[in-house]
């Protein structure tokens, strides 16, 4: 299938096989998608706004260029000037909107003979193009200062919308309600009176300035706190002046578990201590009631130590009582872990150990008295200047130290030696 416009250089071939068959097509379709959800829509006036001023661009851009062949003179008197040719139209088109604003592509694609009317047939005033295509041809847009489908006035009048202290809801487009959104501290159908909080500070015929009330106030004859003429929420009025309403006071305003603070004009609920059901206040010493796992002393609620008691709390085998915070945990004694719910020794991988890892306290005095027994022996020996009566002490001395390390502790320490350790 082929779709094509009047000029060549419009023609989009098979347009299903392209957006299937590249990322660009890919792209394309989803924006397609997304303005069908309305999550790419805009208004069409600013659409067509933004195609004109790239239009207004693409002629600049344009200006003073030609054909951009070897003899200019010869085309401009077969093909007529570059200034308002096809050739230079046509360029301008292709930069009258981005590939990624679908909403601009499918306007410039609908409305591609009103621009080229504008182009042959009108003179190329590009100041004119916005009015002509966008307001009077498409009727998308609206004069600055009014607003909907007739371009009724704004609030205010079209010269000075919503007398300058706010914007008027759709000027310049066809849409919109027409309604003041009046700048802060203004308010009113026209943003002609002051805000809810402000007062008239200075007014004439054509100004207007408010200032800010105390925060007390809503409506105030002035910027005191006793110049207050009615009061915002959480407070009331007297004499003049807004004081504060302690809600607290009240009303009980808050969860069982939770107590009221008061604040400027509100209040806040706050948690009770984790020690108390139902408090007055803040801290363990607010409680009305004490919580499991605490008793009262005094006027607070303290932590009872469940583990301090004749009759153990953790039966299991080798467990023991750790105590927690209004309450109590069972863990496994040192040197064992909970495997399956019940404690087991933790026994350490034997080829991480080394050759004196775990050598009892006994074993130690046992080494150092054999240590020293030897060292006296060498010694009396070298004294002895190789007398070989001293050298077989020497040598029983050894042989006794190693037999009694090896008796006892033989496979132990065959291991480890060959371990390395």
């Amino acid at each position: 299938m082929e779709i094509c416009s009047n000029f060549p250089r419009f023609c989009i071939m098979d347009v299903g096989r392209g957006l299937l068959g590249s990322l660009a097509g890919a792209a394309l379709l989803l924006l397609l998608i997304f303005s069908r959800l309305g999550l790419a829509k805009q208004d069409p006036c600013w659409t067509c706004r933004s195609l004109v001023n790239n239009f207004i661009r693409g002629i600049e851009k344009t200006a003073g260029q030609n054909f951009g062949g070897g003899n200019t003179a010869w085309e401009e008197e077969k093909l007529a000037k570059y200034e308002s040719s096809e050739t230079r139209f046509l360029e301008v088109m292709e930069s009258a909107c981005d590939k990624s604003d679908f909403e601009c592509n499918k306007m410039l694609e609908q409305n591609e003979d009103h621009l080229e009317t504008w182009w042959f047939k009108r003179p190329k005033d590009p100041s004119d193009l916005f009015d002509w295509l966008c307001m009077d041809t498409l009727k998308l847009c609206c004069p600055e200062g009014t607003w909907g489908p007739d371009c009724a006035p704004c609030p205010g009048g079209s010269d000075n919308p919503c007398n300058g202290k706010g914007k008027c809801n759709g000027a310049g487009t066809r849409s919109g309600t027409g309604t003041c959104e009046c700048y802060t501290s203004y308010g009113g159908p026209q943003c002609m009176d002051c805000a809810v909080g402000y007062y008239v500070e200075a007014k004439n015929e054509s100004h207007l300035v408010c200032s800010e009330c105390h925060r007390s106030c809503s409506k105030c004859q002035g910027p005191g706190e006793d110049q207050c003429v009615l009061c915002r929420k959480g407070w009331m009025l007297h004499d003049m002046k807004c004081i504060d309403i302690d809600e607290c006071g009240t009303v009980d305003r808050c969860k069982s578990n939770q107590y009221c603070v008061n604040t400027d004009g509100s209040y806040e609920c706050r948690d009770c201590d984790k020690s108390c059901i139902g408090c007055m206040g803040a801290g363990p010493a607010r409680c009305k009631k004490c919580n499991a796992g605490y008793y009262r002393d005094g006027a607070k609620c303290l932590d009872i130590d469940e583990c301090d008691n004749e009759i153990p709390r953790c039966k299991g085998f080798r467990e023991e009582c750790v105590n927690t915070e209004g309450s109590y945990t069972c863990v496994c004694e040192k040197g064992y872990k909970r495997v399956d719910g019940s404690c087991r020794a933790d026994h350490k991988d034997d080829s991480e150990k080394g050759l004196f890892d775990d050598i009892t306290d006994d074993e130690v005095v046992v080494l150092q008295q054999m240590f020293f027994g030897v060292v006296i022996c060498a010694l009396a020996t070298l004294a002895a200047k190789g007398d070989m009566v001293f050298t077989a002490i020497f040598i029983g001395a050894v042989a006794a130290m190693a037999g009694y390390w090896f008796s006892e502790k033989s496979d132990r320490v065959l291991e480890g030696f060959l371990k390395g350790r």
